[in-house]
């Protein structure tokens, strides 16, 4: 791993402290390096009425969108526990959409010395839904 590598993973492991999770107390930081090298963190957010909770991973996709960024390279997810965490099923769909290529570091709560897997997008979500076509076959009529 890289020393930029170990700054997103070590980024990721420091926003998790800001995580809202009253409920689970499960926290989770994510760190989204775009492709100028800018940062853009993420923390999970729940609700009592947990189907409103958002995850880390969409809520750092969501806030450099806003910011007006929507080309990146890397995102480092930290998650309390000793092991790293992968992501949920929505997340691993948002990171397809902005990149299948993009590197995915997953650590746990030690971040950078505990043990840190490396993937990709697409290796998250193998056969992943990528395309959306508005009138195909299968258009009620």
């Amino acid at each position: 791993m890289t020393a930029i590598d170990r700054e997103l993973v070590e980024a990721a492991r420091a926003v998790r402290e800001r995580s809202h999770s009253p409920y689970s107390r499960f926290r989770v930081g994510a760190a989204l390096r775009d492709a100028a090298g800018g940062i853009h963190l993420g923390t999970n957010v729940e609700n009592a009425s947990f189907g409103l909770s958002i995850c880390a991973e969409r809520t750092a996709i969501g806030r450099a969108v806003t910011d007006g960024v929507r080309d990146f390279t890397a995102i480092a997810v930290c998650a309390d526990g000793h092991v790293p965490t992968p992501p949920c099923g929505a997340c691993r769909q948002v990171l397809m959409e902005f990149g299948p290529g993009m590197t995915v570091y997953l650590a746990g709560e030690q971040g950078a010395d505990g043990p840190v897997k490396v993937l990709t997008a697409a290796d998250l979500l193998p056969e992943a839904f990528t395309s959306f076509t508005p009138g195909g076959a299968t258009e009620p009529k």
